[in-house]
């Protein structure tokens, strides 16, 4: 017998443990894990010796920017990103234009998908509309979003349309999402206090990068705490299986902490602006709104990644949020000028890789937090998030002695900038197998357009338009 492929004598995170292994892929799954050395040919063999293999990244929260803002950021783009960094299914948020609020707009979204995704994909859908939710539902999707926030002083990217903070509203919205069975994303924020603490820094003239990254952080985080707290509340009104993102407070762990040990279907992200970027002011003063999303004071972002480690933070998503530089630059003067987030895809498996080799987290929580989790939490498991027979052979294949330092003139996102550059890494990604297809090749980029696929839940019934 001859496989199609056979990574010979890799150090594989499995799902019970981690032991030096034989990998064979024929077609699009995993067809056997065998002892080093005992798998029969393959009509390609990858050298392994020395490298680690891990579970496709599964990143369930990135802002891929089609359709109507590709001049951020476009599927070609993120493709190659993905590829090179190590991620097999990138799902995309619902703050484009037009957002798929509606199944129409969800329609012409994934047809979008269908002809030049590189990577496998999904759309976390807009779960605004409620006579919409039902029909959105049916097209494979693996999560609502709704953002609580409505942007001040700019049109994006928290546009209007796709934001609702009223209790009301998100009680109702919750109800809706439950009957569908799905997971719903909530971005926490406390609009009505945040109106209050930005009128407090308006109107003593404060308006530069210095004063936006307060304001957020304001009161210790309190926007990010009272939000959470009344989410977690309609959570155990309504049963909806909530998902938090951006987590970024010691209160917020303590809190999902309660509601885990009380039994409630309650999970939650982070993001690597919490652990690399926006817990250093020195960051925020050298790279001003370059390094925001959010300034997280540094014993914050100590509890959340103790809360990470240990797993009451369940995954790693990147909020990728690629923007140009003339989006910005406005935010020298004007933080609310400047369009809000950092780019991370391409670079994020490398910074948890560096934390590996520090001593600080294992091998086995990055697969955990980056792949076996969100395919468990999102419905994907068992056919994605682990190397195991059957599944999708998606593998990435790292060289944890490798370093580089990171610069601008290695990124592939269509912003051009990373707000990483300059820092050292070790830990690089050398291959990536998507179902049994090696779209990174010993470092060189073999992605192709159109050669994603919808990554839909194990579950699920799709409605076919």
């Amino acid at each position: 017998m001859t496989h199609d492929i056979v990574i010979r004598g890799a150090k594989a995170v499995l799902e019970d443990g981690i032991r030096i292994v034989d990998i064979a892929t024929d077609g699009e799954r995993i067809a056997a894990i065998t002892d080093a050395g005992a798998a029969p040919s393959g009509h390609r063999e990858i050298k392994a010796d020395g490298l680690v293999a891990l579970p496709g990244l599964i990143d369930m929260h990135s802002h891929h920017r089609e359709p109507g803002f590709s001049h951020k950021e476009d599927l070609g783009a993120i493709g190659r990103q993905c590829a090179a960094g190590g991620v097999t299914t990138s799902v995309a948020m619902p703050n484009v234009s037009p957002p798929p609020t509606t199944a129409k707009n969800l329609d012409d979204m994934l047809e979008l998908y269908r002809e030049r995704s590189m990577v496998d994909y999904n759309v976390n859908a807009s779960g605004v509309e409620l006579d919409e939710i039902p029909k959105l539902a049916e097209r494979g999707i693996l999560a609502f979003k709704i953002f609580m926030v409505v942007d001040t002083g700019r049109s994006y990217p928290h546009m209007p349309g796709i934001g609702l903070h009223k209790h009301g509203e998100l009680y109702e919205r919750m109800k809706a999402v439950k009957a569908t069975g799905l997971p719903l994303m909530i971005h926490p924020h406390d609009q009505a206090l945040m109106d209050a603490i930005e009128r407090e820094y308006w109107d003593r003239g404060e308006r530069d990068f210095r004063a936006y990254a307060r304001a957020y952080a304001h009161d210790d985080g309190v926007i990010w705490d009272t939000a959470v707290a009344v989410l977690l509340r309609l959570q155990e009104a309504t049963g909806v299986r909530l998902h938090l993102l951006h987590t970024q407070t010691r209160r917020v762990v303590e809190m999902l902490r309660a509601a885990k040990a009380a039994g409630r279907a309650v999970s939650a992200e982070v993001n690597p602006w919490c652990f690399w970027l926006g817990n250093d002011w020195a960051n925020i003063e050298r790279l001003g709104s370059y390094a925001l999303s959010y300034y997280v004071a540094p014993h914050h972002s100590e509890a959340v990644y103790a809360g990470f480690r240990d797993g009451t933070v369940d995954i790693m998503a990147t909020d990728h949020a690629p923007h140009l530089r003339e989006e910005k630059e406005p935010g020298w003067k004007d933080g609310w000028k400047a369009h809000t987030g950092t780019p991370s895809e391409q670079f994020y498996l490398s910074l948890l890789l560096t934390d590996v080799a520090a001593g600080k987290l294992s091998y086995e929580r990055v697969a955990e937090a980056t792949a076996t989790t969100p395919a468990k939490l999102f419905g994907l498991y068992p056919r994605k998030g682990a190397i195991r027979v059957g599944a999708d052979a998606d593998v990435v294949l790292v060289d944890p002695a490798k370093r580089r330092t990171i610069t601008d003139a290695d990124v592939l996102s269509k912003c051009g900038w990373t707000p990483y550059a300059g820092r050292d890494v070790r830990g690089l990604p050398v291959y990536t197998l998507l179902r049994g297809e090696v779209i990174l090749d010993d470092g060189a980029l073999a992605v192709r357009e159109g050669y994603g696929r919808q990554a839909v839940r194990a579950d699920a019934r799709v409605l076919t338009t």
